[in-house]
């Protein structure tokens, strides 16, 4: 058996996904599926799941870049850390022979991550329709071939992962984010439908990557946009990532997989969470607060995660066809599921009762989208009642919801 040989030295050396708290055997003896993985953020994680100790399959179209990047994993990682496949997602027959050159070679596959994509941008009436069509291939039929290929047998030894790959867009983008949107959603699906089986499901974006592709259309984004391309850039700026923290993300989330089943997750929180910090973080995260603004921040989460976890429990009282629209409303106006945002507002408690800044800052939640779920709630609220006194008490337990939360986000935007 070959030798893995990945080269460390010093700390400095080392992959960003060795400097936190997972080790070379976390996912050791696992076979991942990534596919798009030739370059960018795909050969990154790729690259951090054999740090991990996985064997990777890089399904990739394009041959060479396919073959490139397994050669590379081989000079870091020894000649077992990797193979190449070509690959076509949007093709049934195409994964057919993934899916037997996976079973040939290893036996079983025990993750598949979504990672391929094309994101054709534009707006919606000037996109042609077979750009429509090609995206759809790409970033929604494929990961439905994927999961009919591989869940079966995931099934059957009752373990697995599957990950879906989000993303948070904007005008112009329609075509793209509207199938990752699906994407998304399948996840949500998959993990509803996996309950009980031992198989998680869940989705991961990983914010703004600056790739030579990413950057190369940042000019006509902006000009569609209205904007100079620079003010475009830094409104990305906090949405910003390195390639390698994206994809060192993606290998942590499945290194941690059962903690995010069925979340919509990021890069960020998924570092945050194996304990890697960006090297270029600390001057972001050096934001002081004062205690008192500590316990007001975990005061408010605490408040916050307790109204949630209330309401949340009374959907269980409800029919079944009344609670799946509650939960889809609520996943679709609040940015993730209920479960991902309760621990994400545990976890903000947890980090400003520590007085650490820095775990605050990467928690990431989005508090405007959660009050904006109760915005839409109150209005909603408006018709429920015939009453007139019933209807404004019943308004304004909302409303009292949504300030908790604008409260919070206030006190960490330093209002």
């Amino acid at each position: 058996m070959a030798r893995r040989v990945c080269r460390e030295g010093s700390m400095a050396n080392l992959p960003l996904i060795g400097r936190g708290t997972l080790t070379r055997e976390t996912l050791a003896g696992q076979v991942v599926i990534v596919t798009g993985a030739g370059g960018g953020i795909g050969f990154e994680a790729a690259r951090a799941l054999c740090w991990l100790g996985a064997r990777v399959i890089i399904a990739e179209l394009q041959r060479a870049k396919g073959q490139t990047a397994v050669a590379r994993l081989m000079e870091e990682f020894g000649s077992e850390a990797a193979i190449d496949v070509h690959a076509d997602v949007g093709s049934e027959r195409s994964v057919h022979r993934l899916a037997q050159r996976a079973a040939r070679t290893y036996g079983h596959v025990d993750v598949v991550l979504n990672n391929a994509t094309i994101a054709p941008l534009g707006a919606v009436q000037e996109v042609p329709i077979r750009t429509w069509d090609a995206s759809y291939r790409v970033n929604l039929r494929g990961p439905v071939l994927l999961a009919r290929a591989f869940l079966p047998g995931m099934l059957a030894r009752e373990r697995g992962t599957f990950v879906c790959v989000s993303s948070l867009g904007t005008a112009y983008m329609g075509a793209y984010e509207a199938m990752k949107a699906a994407q998304a959603h399948l996840a949500h699906t998959l993990a509803a439908e996996l309950e009980g089986t031992g198989i998680v499901a869940f989705s991961i974006g990983p914010g703004f990557v600056p790739t030579e592709t990413a950057l190369s259309a940042l000019p006509g984004l902006a000009a569609s946009m209205g904007v100079e391309t620079e003010a475009l850039r830094a409104t990305l700026a906090g949405q910003t990532i390195p390639v390698e923290a994206a994809g060192a993300g993606f290998a942590a989330a499945i290194a941690l997989a059962e903690r995010y089943r069925d979340q919509e997750i990021s890069s960020l929180q998924a570092l945050y969470d194996a304990g890697i910090a960006l090297p270029d973080q600390g001057q972001a995260q050096e934001r002081t607060f004062s205690a008192q603004t500590f316990e007001r921040i975990r005061a408010g989460a605490k408040r916050v995660r307790e109204t949630l976890a209330e309401q949340s429990a009374g959907w269980a009282d409800r029919s079944i066809f009344e609670r799946q629209w509650l939960i889809r409303t609520f996943r679709s106006r609040a940015g993730m599921p209920v479960e991902g945002w309760l621990e994400a507002l545990a976890r903000l408690e947890r980090a400003a009762a520590a007085q650490d800044a820095a775990g605050i800052s990467a928690v990431g939640a989005p508090l405007d989208a959660l009050a904006g779920y109760y915005a839409y709630l109150g209005e909603m609220a408006k018709g429920y009642a015939k009453d007139a006194a019933a209807r404004e008490e019943q308004v304004a337990i909302v409303r009292g919801w949504q300030e908790e939360v604008e409260a919070l986000a206030g006190v960490l935007e330093g209002e």
